[in-house]
């Protein structure tokens, strides 16, 4: 599961990587960060106008917004720090905003199937089944426990073959109980209206970056700027200071006027 990549963890993973510039030209960028002498989790962030490409070892993603999609990452920045996380994100935002995914992974979605979703909510189903069916005696111990285990038996229990075998045959699934006159059945109604994907590791693990790579561009930039000024600073005294007068103390032959 994607969850299960933390913030720290993601700060754990770049700990030593570094910032190299190859390009920086206006909206025109190309900067990667990377481990010294190693391509263990590096990645690359690539902008031109309007657009965003993060392409690394988690994958390649292609993003599109504002003309400065550096601008577009910082958004989230403040309002998650005010929050006491380190890292601004916003992946459901940030993925209504992909063009492109590498095919490569999940088919070409920031999304997948989600197998500890899914069985959360078979179960969630199957417990409440049971306390209907208790409740209205509906159905005995004996069919109580015949009813969990089909359950057991044709959805969860086909989860080896594949998320999609599993959704369809929760779709399919009915159950009755012989010794029940009016032959109720059990049957998972509305299961299409839950969603039973999770973002990927390798889209999180994305999303992270961005905001870090992002922000510690954004500190290069700013000391550079500092040191650009601190470096002028001499020249600008000189040329910005309003203009003075010399005055020379007058020698005994020079006549003194008021």
């Amino acid at each position: 599961m994607s969850r299960t990549l933390t913030e720290e963890r993601f700060l754990r993973d770049v700990a030593h990587h570094e910032l190299i510039v190859i390009r920086d030209d206006g909206v025109n960028r190309h900067i990667r960060f990377k481990k010294p002498d190693s391509s263990d989790m590096f990645f690359d962030l690539i902008t031109w106008p309007g657009h965003l490409c993060y392409t690394g070892d988690m994958g390649t993603y292609v993003f599109k917004r504002l003309t400065d999609m550096f601008e577009f990452f910082r958004t989230d920045r403040a309002y998650n720090q005010s929050r006491g996380r380190k890292l601004g994100i916003n992946l459901g935002y940030w993925a209504e905003k992909l063009i492109a995914v590498d095919g490569n992974r999940h088919g070409g979605k920031p999304k997948a199937f989600d197998e500890d979703k899914f069985k959360r909510v078979i179960n969630e189903y199957r417990v409440q089944w049971m306390r209907d069916a208790k409740a209205s005696n509906s159905l005995d111990k004996e069919g109580r426990r015949e009813l969990w285990e089909a359950v057991e038996d044709e959805v969860i229990g086909v989860l080896d073959d594949g998320g999609d075998r599993a959704q369809y045959a929760a779709y399919d699934f009915h159950h009755t109980d012989p010794s029940d006159a009016q032959r109720r059945g059990w049957q998972f109604d509305d299961l299409f209206e839950h969603d039973f994907t999770e973002y990927t590791h390798s889209f999180l693990w994305c999303c992270y970056a961005l905001a870090w790579g992002v922000e510690k561009y954004d500190v290069l930039k700013a000391a550079a700027e500092l040191a650009k000024k601190a470096a002028a600073a001499p020249a600008e005294v000189l040329t910005t200071s309003p203009p003075c007068a010399i005055f020379a103390a007058p020698s005994s032959n020079d006549e003194v006027r008021p």
